[in-house]
């Protein structure tokens, strides 16, 4: 497996969140149960930081503002690509960021556009990220998967690309 740091694996992680889009937000409630739900990602900065909006009054709203510490799970299985981002959210209400990261597609949860009463962003900064995807591309990760299966030994190392970065 090849590895990946630094600044590199952090160029590859925003292009890699920015593209997958969904992720699941795990958050903890109060009874230290982990819960996770579907976010649709508005941007990664220059700063490292992953913006989303959300209604204010959400549980995960709440359970963030408790327990600060988050994970945000990418997964782009057709394409073999996933993220693992481990970070601190916190509740944003910042109208020029809301009006750089608002388009009319979040309409629909948001009927008053920016104007939607408790609309927020919330931002994740992260903490640690790690990434997997095909070195070579889909179909040579599948031609090494298969001679593996009828050689019954394991793929070859490098066919994976595999990044981590503490932020």
């Amino acid at each position: 497996m090849t590895e990946i740091t630094g600044p590199e694996a952090l160029v590859r992680v925003k292009e890699l969140v920015e593209d997958i889009d969904f992720t699941m937000l795990t958050t903890r409630d109060d009874a230290e149960n982990l819960v996770s739900r579907p976010m649709s990602t508005r941007q990664m900065d220059d700063a490292g930081d992953i913006w989303f909006f959300t209604a204010e009054d959400t549980e995960k709203v709440e359970e963030a503002r408790h327990h600060h510490q988050v994970g945000l799970s990418y997964c782009d299985a057709k394409g073999m690509r996933y993220v693992s981002v481990a970070g601190n959210a916190s509740i944003v209400h910042d109208r020029s960021k809301m009006e750089e990261l608002y388009s009319p597609s979040l309409d629909i949860w948001f009927t008053d556009g920016l104007d939607t009463p408790g609309i927020a962003l919330l931002k994740v900064t992260p903490t640690v990220a790690e990434f997997w995807e095909p070195a070579k591309g889909k179909v040579a990760l599948a031609a090494g998967a298969l001679k593996a299966l009828v050689t019954h030994d394991t793929p070859d190392d490098d066919t994976m690309h595999h990044g981590y970065i503490v932020c």
